[in-house]
């Protein structure tokens, strides 16, 4: 499954996929992999990112087109 919200979130605050690796503590070809879609996201490194873009999951997983989170 890609996830496009992640790549977008990273772009849009010019972050590189490098970095998003040391937050979620893999490598930056893993990172690579989970925006392309190659392997999936483990629940865990979704409630990171969820958390380091103060996002919902359901916006990660592109659920919903509103990133904010709900009370």
């Amino acid at each position: 499954m890609v996830f496009p919200n992640i790549k977008n979130l990273r772009e849009d605050r010019d972050l590189r996929q490098r970095e998003l690796a040391a937050v979620l503590n893999v490598s930056q070809n893993t990172y690579s992999q989970y925006e392309n879609g190659v392997i999936e996201l483990t629940a865990e490194n979704l409630i990171r990112l969820a958390d380091y873009y103060d996002v919902s999951v359901d916006y990660l997983l592109g659920r919903t087109r509103d990133p904010r989170l709900r009370p």
